[in-house]
C-alpha cells in the first residue's frame, strides 16, 4: 500500500488510452462513523501517480496517511490496472483491502445486449410448449445457474427455491439460493447483459485477469454440472415468472455483498422518459445490511438478508411481482411440477445409475453431493410444505428404472466425433397386464390418449409414446424426444418376435454439450438429424466396454431373450367364431371376441366341455368349460397374454347359469372324476318331497266336512332330499350367497265369487321343530277349502327349472245348530192400536243361520202397554210374529221408547229386547173448550176456542189433512190445521154488529171435522152486548167565535202565525163523552209536534198550532186516538198566506260568468215579507226606479224590463270587461229597497299557453338522455289569466321529424289550475338545433303555445356500435392464427370509448355464411377477449392469437360487447374464407376399415381396397392440392421393415403399381392381390401409396395394412376381429374424453371454490378491520340487512344540507370533457372555500376538455360564448417549489397565520391528476392565512428575505396582491350568499366516506359468500353426477372395452405369430421358391409337437 510521500516516486508515463476522456466515481468509505463521499472524477490524461495526487487533493487526505484504491471487487489498483479503467468505472477508498465497507456503494454499470443478439437471433430461439406449462423449465433455468456455480464445492451442494406466497411476509416472492462461488460485480454485469455466453464473457475488469473458458473432461452420463450457457435463460425466466428480479450474490474471499435490480417497469420508466435503458446500478455493501429495504411489502428480503453473515459465498435470485396464473399453477400444481424437476434433474440427484429402489439393487457408486431443496410457505393456516427433490419416487425416469427387468446400453458416434450414450429397458408383460409405467404428467397423458386414438396402438404398452427421453449435460431436455433408430424400430414384415414386444421397452440419452439445444434448454436443435445420419456409428455397450457388432441384431437377440424369459402367455387354439358380448362387459369392449374350443398352458390342455373347477374365486365352484375367449379379431391359433372361459356351472339342477372367469383362475390341479363326484353329490341335496305332522293328533283327512269353528292344526313340516336327510337350506356355489329353504303355508276358501286367500305364511327353519305353523281357528266361513304346502327358495316355487316339492289338503266347512237369535227390523212407526209384524232371525254359535227348533212359541212382555199377537209363521231360517198390537196411554208426539221384551225358550240366551216408539193412533173424537155455553163477548172484540182430536185410548192424535172447522152465524168459516199437533185454537174474528142500539144478540157456533164423518160434530152459543170504547175525537177553539174544526176542514192562516186555543173532545159508541185520564191522554198524538204535554191532554187542551213562514202549498194536520183496541182520528188542512213587504230578492239565473261575456239567463227582482215570500206588489212603473251597481261593470249592456205574469222587474246584459277574477258584487236598489248579490267572476275563454316553469335555457340535451325539469304549462284567457278549463287539451310536439321525443305523455288536458306538465325522459336526433312546440286544442280549434329551443349533442359515453379492424388481405391457412381483431367501441358521437373491460367481450366463430345480425343458436365457438398489453391504449379491444378452425371453409365471426342488464352490443357479421394450409400428406376421404385378402380364386376375396378416392390434403384433413398433377407409387411392404422376399403380388403379377394423380386426387376402383400369390399365411402387410410430387417432394404416404391367409374362412374371421377393433377404439375414445372432460370440470370447479373461499376470507378479515362485525354476517339475509341500515345511514348524510355549487354544467360527462372549473373540486372549510371561489370567480365556469379538439366543439355549439381551457395547452409545471419561508429544508422565519397552499385545500373527487393541473395553473402559488395582520406581516417577512411573494388570501376575505395592494372592494370577498351559488362545494363528511368504504366492502363480501356457496352448490352437483351409478357404469364399461380391444390386439398378434412358428416347422428343408398355392395345415393341435 503506497503512501503519500511514495506517490511521487512512481513512474510517470501511461498509455494512449488514458488520453481519453475518462471519469471515474471514487467513494470515500475509509472511516466508519461519517457519511460516505462520493465523486466525479476527470481522470483524463492521468497517469496513476496522478490519479492519486487528484484523490488526496479531492479528499483532503493527510500526506502520512495510508490509504488503498479498490475496484468494486476488491481489486487494488496499481500503473497497469489503473490505465487499464474504463470511462463511468467506480472505485472505493479503504483504509485497508478487506475492509469491510461502512455504508453501502453505488457502481454505475451499462449492459447493452451482446452482439450475439443481434447475429444469432432467430437460431436458439424456438420455443414449444407441447401443450405443458413451461413454468417448471424456467425455474430449471436458474437451477443451472445454481448447478455451474456450486460445481467446485467440495461438500453437499444446496440449492433452494423458496415460494413465498404468505402476505405476512410481503408481496408473493420466489428465490433461488445456492452456495456457490457467488458472483463478483463485474460478473453481475455481465449476468445482466442478454446473450452474454460463457465463451465470450469477461469475468474480470481487465484482461489480464480474464480465463478463457476450457471445457470440462468427459463424465458418464456427461455430468459435469456445465449448463449455465448462453447467457439468456436466466433472464428470459426472471421475466417470464415475474416483473422485477433481485440478484444478491457474495463471492467468495471478498467481505461485500454486490445486489442488483432489474425491473421491467423501471425498464418502461427509462424508456418513456429517453433515458438509457441498458443502464443500472451495483449496490455494494456488507453483509446483513438491509438498510436499504424499506418497503413494507418486501420485508421478506429482511430475513433473508439476516442469513448472511457467516456465509462464505452464495448467490440469491428474488422474483417479485409473480404472475397471478403462475401462483395459482405453483401453489396448486405442487407435485406436478416438482415431479418435473426431479425428472429434469434425476442423474444429478440419484447418479449415473439413476433412483433405482428395488431391494436387489446395491448402488457401488456413492450418491451425489447434491440437495436440490423446494418450500412452498402460504398463508396460515395453510402449513408450509417442503420436499427434497431427491425424495420424490414417481418421476418418469424413477418409474422406468425401477419397472425394467433388463437394460441394453449402446453408444453412437457421430460423424463429427460427438458421443451419446444410450440405454434401453425392457418392460415385460406379467400375465394379466403391462409394466411399462404410465404418464404421469395429465397433459402429457392426454397427448398420449389422443395420439392412441388416432393411431389405434392404444393396446399396446407404450402407445405412441416416444422410446427415448434425451439428457444434455446431465439434464433434461423436455421438449427433445427420439422417437426410434432403425435398429430397434418395430419391423415391417418378418418380425423375429410379437410386435407387442416392441412397445415394452423404454430409452434415455445421454450427450455432451456438443450437440446444441435452444438458449431456453427446451429443444435441442439437430440431435435426431445427427444420431440418423448413416455416418453414425452404434456400438453396444456390455460391462462399461464398447462391442463393435451388428446393433439390429444384438438388439434383435436381445428383446427375443426378453420377451421369451420375462413375458407370459397362453395359447389359444380351435378357432370358432367371432362373437359380440353382452354379459356385462362395457360397451366398448363387447366386440370383436374370439371363441375358442381349447386353450394349451402351462403344459396342459383345456378343451370345450371339459370338467374344470375354480380357483380364487368367490365361493369356488365346478362347471364344464362352455368356450374360451379372447378379446381381439382373431381368426386361428394365437398366443396371447391371458384370456377368459365361459364356464356352465354343475349341476345345472341347482345353478342353471354360467359364469365368465379369467383363464387364470382355472384350478388345474383337480381332476375330472373328483369334479363328477362333486357334482353328483350336488344334485343328491336337492329337496325332494314334503313331510307332514299333526303334534296334537288331530290330523284332518282329505276331503274332510268340518263345522264351522272346528280347529286346523298345528302342522310341522318336514323337506326330504333324495337320500331321506332333512335339509333346510340349498347347496350354494357362493358361501356368501346361501339360499335357505323355506315352506310357505296357504289356505284357499272357494268362495261363491271365486278363490280368496285366507291365509298365507312362510315358516323358516328351527333348529328344535323344523318347519311350524301354529293352530288356525279362524275356519268359520262356509264353502270348501284347500290348504297348500310349498317348498321355496327365494320366493320361488322352483329351483334349476324343476318344481320344489308341494302337498295340497282338501276339506269342507258347514253350520251348527241354532243356538241364538237376532230380532229383525220391526216396521216404523208404531201407532196405538195398529197390528204390526215381529222377525226373528236364528243363528248358529258362529252367527251364520240355522233352522229354528220344532213348536217354539214366543212370549211379548212390555211394561206399560197391553200387547198381543195373533199367531206366527217360519220362512226356512225366519221366524215371524204375526199382528202384534199394543194399547195404552203415550205422550202426544213425544216418541218415548218401549222396552218390548221378546222371548224364545230354549235358546242361549232366550230373549232379545226390541226397542219400539210408540205414536198415538188414528183419529176417534173431537173434544171442544170452552165446554160451557152461551160464552159472552163484547162487540168488537174477537173470542177464540181450543180443539183437540183424540184416538181411541183418549190420546190426541195427528195424522195428515186433519183440519177442524168452525161456523159462527152470518160471520166467515174460521178453520184450524191440527195435522201436525192433534190440537189448536180457533180465533174468531173481532165481532162489529152495526146498530146494536145498546141491545144484545145471540149467535150459533158449530164444530165439525171434513172428511171425518165418523167423528161426531160439536155446538155452542155466543153472545154480544154493545162497546164502550172510544169511537169518535171532536176538535174546536176557545175563542170568542168557537170556531169547530170538523173532519177534513181547510182554512187560511198568515204565515208564520201561531194558532193557540185548540180543543178536542172523546166520544164512545153510544155517543157519551169518554172521561179523559192520564192513560186515555197518552194515546193522544198530533202530527205537528212530538213534544205535546200530557197535563194540557188531560184537560182537553191541544198543542198550540204554528203557520209555516213560507207560502208553498196546503198543510195537514191531524189529531189521532189509538188503543189495543180502537183507531179514531180527524184532521184539518191550513192554507198560508203573505204578509206585509220587507225587503228586495234579486234572484239570478247564474252566479258565475266569464271575464268579458254577458251573464247567462237574467235576474229577477221581487219584494218579498219577512219570510221571504213574494207579495207581488210591484208594478211597472218601478222599472224606472231600478239602478244596478258593480266593479268592472259594463253598464251600458245592462237592461231593466217589467215581467207582468210574476209582477217582478227583470235585469239582463250584466257583463264584466275589468278588474281581478273572483267575487263581484252587484247591487240593486228599488222603492228604496236596497239588496246585493255575488258573481263569480272566472277567465275567459281559453286563448294563450305560457311555460310558467321549465329547464334553464338555453337547453341542451345529450343524445337519448332526458330532460329531469318538467316544462309546467299554463293556461290563459286573452286577459292572461289563468284558465282552469280542463277541456283543454295541450300537447308536446317537436319541430322537427328528424328529432325523437318520448314524454310521460304526449298529450294532456290541463289540472283544475289550468295547468300541464311534461317530462321529457328521452331526446333521440341528430345533432343540431330543434325546438319544442307546446300547443292546445280547445273545441277543435287550436291554441297557441310557447317554443322551448333545444340543442341536442350526441353522448360520447354511450356505445353505440362496434367497428372491427384486422387484415382482410391475410391468408387463413386451416389450423393457423387469425390475424389480430382491433374491435373499437364507437359513441354516439363518432369518438372511440375507452376503459372497457376486456372480459365483457366476446368473439364468435361459426361455420357458414352470415345469418343477419345475431348469431345462429347452436355450434358456434366463443372466443373471449386478448388482455391488453402493457403500456397499450385503451382504446380498442384486441382478439389475439385465436385459432383458425382445422376445416376448410366459409365461417362468419361477429363481435358482441356485454353492457349489462340483459344489454348486448352487436357488430357486424365478417365472412372469412379458411383455406387447405400447406399439402402434407396422401389421405382416402373415407378411412377404410383394415382388410383381410385370401389366396382363393373369388377376386372379392383377394380385393384389398374398392371404390377409394385418395386426395392430397394438409395435417387437417383439408383437400390442400387442388392443382397438383402427378403419380401414386402403391406397393406392397413388410410392417416391420424385414426382407421383401415372399411378398403378396399384385393381380398383374407385379410389386408396384403407379397411378396418375390429378388435381391432388386419385380414384382407385379396385386393388386386389394376384391369384396364389406369394405371402406368409396369416401375416401383416402393408399398402404403401407413395404420391410422388415434384413440387412437394416430402409428402407423407398413406400407408394401410391388410392380413393375408391361405383361405377364406381365416380371412373373415380376421375381418370380423378388424371390425370390432375399430368399433371399440371408437368407444374407448369417447369414454375417454368424457372422463377427461369432468375431470377437467372437476379440478376447474375445486379451483373456483378454492378461490371463492380465500376471497370471503381476505374479506372477512378486511371487514373486521373496518368495525364491522363479521360474526353476525353468517347469511346473504344478515349482509343484506347491515347493508340496509348502512345505506340509510349514508342516504341521511348524503341529503343533509351542505354547501353546494350550482353552476350549471351541460358540457360534463361529454367526451374528453372534465367538467366546469367550479365543480372539479371541493373545499371542506367554508371560509376557505368563500375566498378561493371569489378570488378565481372569472375561471369558475370555464369548461376544461383533455383535447383541443372538444375544446373547439364546445366553442362552436355555443358560438364562442363558453370559455374552455384544454389540458394539452397548459404548461404544466411539475416543479413543487417550497413555500416562500421554507429554503432547504429549514424556515427563514416563524410564520404566525397558519400559510398553507391554496391549491392544497382542494379535495378532487374525480380525475386527480388533471385536476392538479388546472388548479397548479387557475391559483398558481396562491396562499391563504388566517387574517390581514398575519398576511402582512407575512408578506413583509418573505420580501425581506428577497424573496417574491404570491398573492395571499384571508380566512376573513380578504387578498393581498403579488404587488402588496390590499384593502377596497376589489380587494374584499362578499358574503357566500351574494357569490350565488358561485362557490366550491362541501365534501360529505368524513362518517360518509366511512360509510362509502364499508358498504363497498360489504357488497364485495356479499358477491364472494354467494359465489362461494355458488361454488360448493356447482362442485357438490358435479361431485353427484361423477358418482352417479350411470358414471360409474361409464368407468367399468370402459375397463371391459379396453381389456377387449388388449385381448384382440393380442389376438391378431399371437394369431400372426403362431402362424409364422407354424410354417417355420412345415417349411422346414423345403426350398425356397414361391409354391402355387400352400396346403392347409390341420388344426390337430398335436400337429405343433413334431
Amino acid at each position: 500500500m503506497p503512501k503519500k510521500s511514495e506517490v511521487h516516486q512512481l513512474s510517470a508515463s501511461f498509455s494512449e488510452e488514458a488520453k481519453k476522456l475518462r471519469r471515474i466515481v471514487v467513494f470515500d468509505c475509509r472511516f466508519e462513523n461519517l457519511e460516505t463521499v462520493e465523486k466525479r472524477l476527470d481522470t483524463s490524461g492521468l497517469d496513476y501517480n496522478d490519479f492519486l495526487r487528484l484523490v488526496s487533493k479531492k479528499f483532503a487526505i493527510p500526506p502520512n496517511e495510508t490509504f488503498v484504491v479498490t475496484t468494486t471487487d476488491r481489486m487494488v489498483l496499481e500503473f497497469d490496472s489503473f490505465a487499464k479503467l474504463q470511462d463511468g468505472s467506480t472505485i472505493v477508498l479503504l483504509q485497508k483491502e478487506n475492509q469491510v465497507l461502512p455504508v453501502a456503494t453505488e457502481e454505475r454499470i451499462v449492459f447493452l445486449p451482446h452482439y450475439d443478439t443481434m447475429v444469432r437471433s432467430g437460431m436458439y430461439e424456438y420455443y414449444a410448449s407441447e401443450g405443458q406449462n413451461s413454468l417448471p423449465y424456467a425455474l430449471a433455468e436458474l437451477v443451472d445457474n445454481s448447478l455451474t456455480a456450486t460445481a467446485r464445492i467440495k461438500g453437499v451442494r444446496t440449492i433452494e427455491i423458496r415460494m413465498l406466497f404468505d402476505e405476512t411476509l410481503g408481496k408473493p416472492a420466489v428465490i433461488v439460493l445456492d452456495n456457490g462461488c457467488g458472483m463478483t460485480s463485474k460478473q453481475l454485469n455481465n449476468w445482466a447483459v442478454y446473450r452474454l455466453s460463457k465463451f465470450t464473457r469477461e469475468n474480470s475488469s481487465f484482461a489480464s485477469d480474464r480465463e478463457a473458458y476450457v471445457r470440462p473432461d468427459p463424465v458418464p452420463r456427461s455430468l459435469n454440472s456445465d449448463i449455465s450457457y448462453f447467457g439468456v435463460g436466466g433472464k428470459q425466466a426472471v421475466f417470464y415468472m415475474g416483473e422485477t428480479t433481485r440478484m444478491i450474490s457474495k463471492p467468495e474471499n471478498s467481505p461485500d455483498v454486490h445486489e442488483l435490480i432489474l425491473s421491467k417497469e423501471e425498464f418502461e420508466r427509462k424508456e418513456k422518459n429517453k433515458e438509457d435503458i441498458y443502464s443500472g446500478f451495483i449496490r455494494n455493501r456488507k453483509p446483513g445490511d438491509f438498510s436499504h429495504v424499506t418497503q413494507e411489502d418486501e420485508r421478506f428480503l429482511r430475513e433473508l438478508i439476516d442469513e448472511e453473515p457467516g456465509k462464505e459465498s452464495f448467490t440469491a435470485v428474488v422474483i417479485t411481482g409473480i404472475r397471478p396464473e403462475h401462483i395459482t399453477f405453483l401453489k396448486q400444481d405442487f407435485d406436478l411440477w416438482t415431479r418435473k424437476l426431479a425428472h429434469v434433474y434425476h442423474y444429478y440427484i440419484h447418479g449415473v445409475n439413476g433412483n433405482d429402489m428395488r431391494p436387489c439393487y446395491e448402488n457401488s457408486d456413492n450418491l451425489p453431493n447434491i440437495d436440490i431443496q423446494i418450500f412452498l410457505r402460504e398463508k396460515p393456516p395453510r402449513c408450509p410444505r417442503a420436499i427434497n427433490l431427491r425424495e420424490i419416487d414417481n418421476d418418469m425416469q424413477t418409474l422406468y428404472i425401477n419397472a425394467t427387468a433388463d437394460t441394453f446400453e449402446f453408444k453412437a458416434c457421430t460423424k463429427s466425433h460427438s458421443t451419446v450414450e444410450g440405454v434401453l429397458r425392457y418392460h415385460p408383460f406379467l400375465y394379466d397386464r403391462e409394466t411399462y409405467p404410465k404418464e404421469t404428467d395429465p397433459a402429457q397423458a392426454s397427448v398420449e390418449d389422443d395420439d392412441e386414438k388416432e393411431s389405434g396402438v392404444q393396446d399396446q404398452a407404450r402407445g405412441k409414446r416416444p422410446i427415448f427421453d434425451c439428457y444434455w449435460n446431465g439434464r433434461l431436455i423436455p421438449y427433445t424426444t427420439v422417437s426410434e433408430f432403425d435398429w430397434c424400430a418395430r419391423p415391417k414384415r418378418g418380425a423375429p418376435v410379437a410386435p407387442e414386444c416392441y412397445s415394452r421397452f423404454s430409452g434415455v440419452l445421454f450427450t455432451d454439450d456438443r450437440f446444441k439445444v435452444t438458449t431456453n434448454k427446451l429443444t435441442f436443435m439437430d440431435l435426431e438429424l445427427q444420431l440418423k445420419n448413416k455416418d453414425t456409428i452404434f456400438t453396444r455397450v456390455v460391462n462399461g466396454q464398447e462391442q463393435r457388432v451388428k446393433i439390429q441384431r444384438e438388439f434383435t437377440q436381445w428383446l427375443k431373450t426378453c420377451h421369451e424369459k420375462l413375458d407370459k402367455q397362453v395359447q389359444f387354439l380351435g378357432f370358432n367364431e367371432i362373437i359380440t358380448r353382452t354379459d356385462g362387459v362395457p360397451k366398448r369392449m363387447q366386440y370383436p371376441w374370439s371363441t375358442f374350443s381349447s386353450i394349451e398352458w402351462d403344459g396342459k390342455t383345456f378343451k370345450t366341455g371339459q370338467y374344470v373347477k375354480s380357483q380364487n374365486t368367490q365361493p369356488i365352484f365346478n362347471g364344464s368349460v362352455v368356450r374360451f375367449m379372447l378379446y381381439g379379431d382373431h381368426s386361428g391359433d394365437v398366443f396371447a397374454t391371458g384370456g377368459q372361459v365361459e364356464i356352465a356351472l354343475e349341476p345345472k339342477e341347482l345353478y342353471d347359469m354360467t359364469r365368465t372367469i379369467p383363464i387364470s383362475k382355472i384350478d388345474r390341479t383337480t381332476t375330472t372324476a373328483a369334479i363328477k363326484r362333486s357334482i353328483h353329490d350336488e344334485l343328491a341335496k336337492l329337496p325332494d318331497k314334503l313331510n307332514l305332522g299333526w303334534p296334537e293328533s288331530n290330523a284332518w283327512s282329505q276331503n274332510a266336512v268340518r263345522p264351522a269353528g272346528t280347529p286346523l292344526g298345528p302342522i310341522t313340516v318336514d323337506i326330504l332330499n333324495k337320500k331321506g336327510e332333512l335339509i333346510s337350506k340349498l347347496p350354494s356355489a357362493n358361501q356368501g350367497n346361501v339360499k335357505k329353504l323355506t315352506v310357505e303355508l296357504k289356505l284357499l276358501w272357494h268362495g261363491p265369487t271365486g278363490n280368496q286367500e285366507i291365509i298365507s305364511c312362510v315358516a323358516q327353519h328351527a333348529a328344535k321343530w323344523h318347519y311350524w305353523f301354529k293352530p288356525i281357528a279362524s275356519l268359520n266361513k262356509l264353502g270348501k277349502y284347500t290348504l297348500s304346502l310349498n317348498a321355496l327358495v327365494n320366493e320361488s316355487h322352483s329351483f334349476g327349472g324343476k318344481q320344489l316339492p308341494s302337498y295340497k289338503l282338501h276339506f269342507t266347512i258347514t253350520e251348527g245348530n241354532a243356538t241364538t237369535f237376532v230380532v229383525g227390523a220391526v216396521s216404523s212407526p208404531l201407532h196405538v192400536g195398529v197390528p204390526f209384524d215381529i222377525p226373528l232371525e236364528l243363528r248358529d254359535a258362529h252367527d251364520h243361520p240355522a233352522q229354528p227348533p220344532p213348536d217354539l212359541k214366543p212370549v211379548l212382555e212390555c211394561s206399560g202397554l197391553n200387547v198381543s199377537y195373533r199367531g206366527t209363521n217360519t220362512t226356512r231360517t225366519t221366524l215371524t210374529i204375526k199382528d202384534v198390537k199394543a194399547l195404552g196411554k203415550v205422550k202426544n208426539y213425544h216418541s218415548k221408547t218401549h222396552d218390548l221384551k221378546v222371548v224364545l225358550p230354549g235358546l242361549t240366551p232366550d230373549s232379545q229386547i226390541v226397542k219400539i216408539s210408540l205414536l198415538p193412533g188414528n183419529p176417534h173424537s173431537l173434544h171442544v173448550t170452552p165446554d160451557h155455553s152461551p160464552v159472552k163477548v163484547e162487540n168488537g172484540n174477537s173470542f177464540s176456542f181450543n180443539v183437540e182430536v183424540h184416538d181411541e185410548a183418549g190420546n190426541i192424535t195427528a195424522q195428515p189433512k186433519l183440519v177442524v172447522r168452525c161456523q159462527v152465524q152470518d160471520l166467515p168459516v174460521v178453520v184450524a190445521d191440527c195435522s201436525r199437533t192433534g190440537a189448536g185454537p180457533l180465533a174468531i174474528k173481532p165481532i162489529n154488529l152495526k146498530n146494536m142500539n145498546g141491545n144484545e144478540c145471540i149467535l150459533r157456533v158449530k164444530f165439525d171435522m171434513p172428511g171425518q164423518k165418523h167423528i161426531a160434530a160439536v155446538l155452542r152459543e155466543l153472545k154480544v152486548v154493545p162497546s164502550t170504547r172510544v169511537s169518535r175525537i171532536e176538535v174546536y177553539t176557545q175563542t170568542d167565535d168557537c170556531l169547530v174544526l170538523k173532519d177534513k176542514d181547510k182554512i187560511e192562516w198568515e204565515a208564520g202565525d201561531l194558532i193557540s186555543n185548540l180543543y178536542y173532545k172523546l166520544l164512545d159508541e153510544g155517543g157519551k163523552e169518554v172521561p179523559l185520564t192520564a192513560k186515555i191522554a197518552s194515546m193522544i198524538k198530533v202530527n205537528w209536534t212530538a213534544d205535546g204535554s200530557v197535563a194540557d191532554l188531560v184537560q182537553g187542551k191541544l198543542p198550540d198550532v204554528q203557520v209555516p213562514k213560507q207560502v208553498q202549498g196546503e198543510h195537514f194536520y191531524q189529531v189521532s186516538f189509538q188503543d189495543q183496541h180502537v183507531s179514531v182520528n180527524t184532521s184539518f188542512t191550513i192554507v198560508p198566506r203573505p204578509d206585509e213587504p220587507k225587503h228586495l230578492k234579486v234572484t239570478p239565473s247564474q252566479s258565475t260568468v266569464r271575464m268579458g261575456e254577458f251573464l247567462p239567463g237574467q235576474i229577477t227582482l221581487a219584494l218579498t215579507d219577512q219570510y221571504g215570500n213574494l207579495t207581488k206588489t210591484l208594478t211597472p212603473t218601478c222599472v224606472d226606479n231600478v239602478t244596478v251597481e258593480a266593479e268592472g261593470l259594463d253598464k251600458s249592456a245592462v237592461a231593466v224590463t217589467w215581467q207582468e205574469s210574476s209582477c217582478s222587474v227583470v235585469v239582463t246584459g250584466v257583463r264584466f270587461k275589468s278588474g281581478t277574477l273572483g267575487i263581484r258584487e252587484l247591487c240593486f236598489t228599488c222603492r228604496g229597497f236596497v239588496a246585493q248579490v255575488s258573481i263569480k267572476v272566472t277567465a275567459g275563454l281559453p286563448a294563450q299557453l305560457t311555460l310558467v316553469s321549465g329547464p334553464e335555457q338555453p337547453l341542451q340535451v345529450l343524445n337519448e338522455h332526458g330532460i329531469p325539469t318538467p316544462f309546467i304549462i299554463q293556461l290563459c284567457d286573452q286577459f292572461g289569466n289563468p284558465s282552469p278549463d280542463q277541456r283543454v287539451v295541450v300537447a308536446l310536439k317537436s319541430s322537427s321529424k328528424a328529432l325523437r321525443v318520448e314524454t310521460t305523455v304526449t298529450s294532456q288536458p290541463v289540472d283544475q289550475e289550468g295547468k300541464a306538465s311534461f317530462t321529457v325522459s328521452s331526446v333521440s336526433g341528430p345533432k343540431g338545433n330543434y325546438e319544442l312546440e307546446f300547443r292546445g286544442s280547445f273545441n277543435k280549434k287550436p291554441i297557441r303555445g310557447p317554443m322551448v329551443k333545444l340543442i341536442v349533442i350526441p353522448d360520447p359515453n354511450k356505445p353505440v356500435s362496434l367497428t372491427v379492424k384486422y387484415d382482410t388481405n391475410a391468408k387463413l391457412p386451416a389450423g393457423g392464427i387469425l390475424p389480430v381483431f382491433s374491435v373499437t367501441v364507437v359513441s354516439d358521437e363518432g369518438s372511440p370509448i375507452r376503459g372497457f373491460n376486456p372480459g365483457a367481450a366476446l368473439m364468435w366463430l361459426w361455420k357458414g355464411v352470415a345469418t343477419g345480425k345475431e348469431p345462429p343458436q347452436e355450434e358456434v365457438t366463443r372466443l373471449m377477449c386478448s388482455k391488453p398489453k402493457k403500456n397499450e391504449e385503451d382504446d380498442c379491444l384486441h382478439f389475439r392469437d385465436k385459432s383458425i378452425p382445422d376445416h376448410a371453409g366459409k365461417y362468419t365471426i361477429q363481435f358482441a360487447l356485454n353492457l349489462g342488464q340483459r344489454n348486448i352490443l352487436l357488430s357486424e357479421q365478417y365472412e372469412i374464407n379458411v383455406v387447405a394450409n400447406e399439402p402434407f400428406k396422401l389421405a382416402p376421404d373415407i378411412q377404410p376399415q383394415t382388410p383381410a385378402v385370401s389366396n382363393t380364386d373369388d377376386i372379392a376375396h383377394r380385393t384389398l381396397v374398392k371404390n377409394m378416392t385418395l386426395t392430397i390434403t394438409d395435417t387437417y384433413g383439408n383437400a390442400a392440392g387442388l392443382e397438383l398433377q402427378g403419380k401414386v407409387v402403391v406397393s406392397i411392404r413388410n410392417p416391420n421393415g424385414g426382407s421383401n422376399q415372399d411378398l403378396p403380388q399384385f393381380q398383374d403379377n407385379t410389386s408396384t403399381l403407379i397411378l396418375s394423380l390429378e388435381e391432388g386426387k386419385v380414384h382407385i376402383d379396385r386393388l386386389a392381390v394376384m391369384q396364389n400369390s406369394p405371402g406368409h399365411d396369416g401375416g401383416v402387410y402393408v399398402l404403401h401409396f407413395k404420391p410422388e410430387v415434384p413440387k412437394y417432394p416430402t409428402l407423407a404416404p398413406f400407408e394401410l395394412s391388410f392380413g393375408f391367409y391361405n383361405d377364406a374362412e381365416n380371412q373373415q374371421n380376421m375381418s370380423k376381429l378388424s371390425k370390432k377393433k375399430d368399433e371399440l377404439s371408437h368407444a374407448i375414445a369417447v369414454y375417454k374424453e368424457i372422463f377427461n372432460t369432468n375431470k377437467e370440470l372437476l379440478d376447474l370447479l375445486t379451483s373456483r371454490h378454492q378461490d371463492a373461499s380465500n376471497k370471503e376470507g381476505i374479506l372477512k378479515t378486511e371487514l373486521g378491520k373496518r368495525n364491522i362485525r363479521v360474526t353476525q354476517l353468517t347469511s346473504i339475509t344478515d349482509i343484506d340487512k347491515v347493508l340496509n341500515e348502512k345505506t340509510a345511514e349514508m342516504d341521511r348524510l348524503r341529503n343533509a344540507p351542505r354547501r353546494v355549487c350550482t353552476i350549471a354544467d351541460p358540457f360534463r360527462g361529454h367526451h374528453d370533457v372534465l367538467g366546469k372549473v367550479g365543480h372539479l373540486a371541493l373545499v371542506e372549510d367554508d371560509a376557505a372555500a368563500v375566498v378561493i371561489s371569489w378570488h378565481i370567480r372569472g375561471d369558475m365556469d370555464c369548461v376544461i376538455t383533455r383535447t383541443t379538439d372538444a375544446a373547439r366543439r364546445i366553442y362552436n355549439d355555443t358560438s364562442g360564448k363558453q370559455q374552455v381551457m384544454p389540458l394539452e395547452t397548459i404548461y404544466r409545471n411539475q416543479s413543487n417549489r417550497p413555500m416562500p419561508h421554507m429554503r432547504n429544508g429549514r424556515c427563514l422565519f416563524a410564520p404566525v397565520g397558519n400559510p398553507v397552499r391554496a391549491r392544497d385545500l382542494l379535495i378532487y373527487p374525480e380525475n386527480a391528476e388533471c385536476c392538479d393541473i388546472v388548479f397548479r395553473t387557475i391559483l398558481g402559488d396562491t396562499i391563504l392565512m388566517d387574517n390581514l395582520d398575519s398576511a402582512n406581516n407575512y408578506r413583509k417577512a418573505v420580501v425581506q428575505q428577497n424573496i417574491p411573494c404570491p398573492t395571499i388570501l384571508t380566512r376573513q376575505g380578504e387578498r393581498i396582491s403579488a404587488m402588496g395592494k390590499f384593502g377596497g372592494a376589489q380587494n374584499r370577498a362578499p358574503s357566500i350568499e351574494r357569490l350565488q351559488g358561485l362557490v366550491f362545494g362541501a365534501p360529505p363528511p368524513q362518517q360518509y366516506h366511512t360509510l362509502s368504504e364499508q358498504i363497498a366492502m360489504l357488497h364485495q363480501y356479499r358477491a364472494a359468500l354467494q359465489n362461494k356457496n355458488l361454488t360448493r352448490k356447482e362442485r357438490d352437483n358435479h361431485m353427484k353426477k361423477l358418482k352417479a351409478p350411470d358414471m360409474v357404469q361409464k368407468e367399468v364399461d370402459m375397463e371391459e372395452n379396453l381389456k377387449q380391444l388388449e385381448e384382440i390386439n393380442r389376438q391378431l398378434a399371437s394369431t400372426s405369430l403362431m402362424r409364422q412358428m407354424k410354417r417355420g416347422i412345415e417349411d422346414a428343408g423345403a426350398p425356397s421358391h414361391i409354391s402355387s398355392k400352400r396346403p392347409r395345415r390341420s388344426r390337430d393341435p398335436s400337429h405343433l409337437s413334431i
